[in-house]
């Protein structure tokens, strides 16, 4: 159906029961309006390019005038007529569009294998880190761009700098891999977070390498079971207390701990499950008998092992009961430096280090014998190794007891 495209004409045609119905204009050809069963009316235009038949929306009636439209579709035909694909170019705009959110949610939908603390940690610093460039073309990010706000970042964290920028390093990579141009070209023609490394400008973070001095390891350990006794403690100083108790015992680290639940828990053989750890693996691990006795006394209430105060889930923060500790000791630990601590005692116990690892579950690294003969899913056979550990703790307590009488006699 050809006629003169006005707006007494398009708004006079009638819609189709079903499909669509196509009325073009008299005067431009090429030019037209679609309409749908739902009465909505579409400017258009159509023609061969390069040997293919194109068409491209130019906008609704009511939101574009028949006027309106007819100058902008004989802009379009005329692009057509020189060889422009419009169905390119809008794919080409739609590429070049994507937002650094955007490359944030299809990252995250594709890893599916993140950890639930790293999903965080990328939509925390997508969202305040930057947060002006989260609803931007990543291809707004510039090198410029990037050394600007890594120094500003650096200002207020060298940490969390590096943090934020590995991060944006690795969804920029993403988008590098994952959106291209019709014409198969990466959007970014590079990563513009690789100027941090050419400039060599990458915060350098001392790794930290603290643990309880093995001399004072006694004194510590008596503090803590005295906070485990303590007739005026409450059940959430108690849960507290009793994770830094399984952290010094199991050289766990605090996910693995903070996250244990009840069913992952063998009591009658002295073990506990992981099935999902930092290292992407499930591992059985044993207790020792002091380890044992630390879970035998918690109430399971609830299916976590060591539930948070209130609310619900389990246990967030135990500073409070690390500061308690300190202020007894004078010993300052976080709970990875009880894991430290934990491979300390191994060592001084003379537990060799392939096992320390697998207590830990640490990779075993490059030995071809051990990462391939040794089982390491199921290290209950390592039993004996981390009740030295445990003995060693009460023996170095014990220690420190029985001078405590000889102290105040000699006082």
């Amino acid at each position: 159906m050809n006629i003169k495209l006005t707006k007494t004409a398009v708004e006079r045609l009638e819609p189709p029961e079903k499909g669509e119905r196509l009325v073009w204009d008299t005067n431009l050809p090429g030019f037209g309006v679609r309409v749908v069963p739902s009465g909505t009316r579409s400017y258009i235009v159509q023609r061969r390019v390069n040997g293919r038949q194109r068409r491209l929306t130019l906008g609704r009636h009511g939101v574009k005038t028949a006027e309106e439209a007819r100058k902008l579709a004989a802009v379009k035909l005329g692009q057509m007529a020189d060889g422009t694909d419009p169905v390119t170019e809008k794919r080409r705009d739609e590429a070049y569009a994507v937002t650094l959110r955007q490359v944030m949610e299809s990252y995250l939908r594709d890893r599916a294998d993140l950890k639930d603390r790293s999903c965080r940690d990328i939509r925390r610093h997508v969202g305040r880190s930057f947060s002006d460039w989260a609803d931007r073309p990543v291809t707004t990010i510039t090198r410029d761009k990037v050394m600007a706000r890594f120094r500003e970042l650096s200002a207020q964290g060298k940490t969390q700098a590096n943090q934020a920028f590995r991060i944006l390093r690795a969804l920029l990579n993403f988008a590098r891999a994952s959106h291209r141009t019709p014409e198969g070209e990466p959007i970014l023609p590079e990563n513009p977070v690789a100027v941090l490394s050419e400039a060599k400008v990458w915060n350098r973070n001392r790794a930290r390498n603290t643990y309880i001095p093995l001399e004072r390891i006694g004194e510590w350990w008596s503090a803590v079971q005295a906070l485990r006794t303590d007739p005026t403690g409450t059940e959430s100083s108690r849960t507290a207390v009793d994770i830094v108790a399984i952290l010094t015992l199991t050289g766990l680290r605090w996910s693995e701990a903070a996250e244990l639940t009840w069913d992952r828990v063998d009591l009658q053989n002295r073990s506990i499950r992981l099935p999902d750890t930092k290292n992407r693996t499930a591992v059985t691990l044993p207790l020792s008998s002091a380890a044992q006795e630390v879970l035998v006394g918690r109430p399971s209430r609830t299916g976590w092992v060591f539930p948070a105060r209130s609310g619900g889930g389990y246990i967030r923060d135990v500073r409070p009961t690390l500061r308690k500790l300190h202020e007894r000791t004078g010993i300052r630990v976080t709970p990875h430096d009880l894991r430290r601590t934990f491979r300390a005692v191994a060592g001084q116990c003379g537990v060799e280090l392939w096992r320390t690892k697998l207590l830990m579950n640490h990779a075993l690294g490059g030995d071809v014998t051990l990462v391939n003969y040794t089982d390491t899913e199921d290290v209950r056979y390592l039993a004996s190794d981390i009740e030295l550990v445990c003995q060693y703790l009460e023996q170095q307590a014990s220690g420190v007891a029985k001078a405590a009488p000889m102290l105040r006699r000699s006082l």
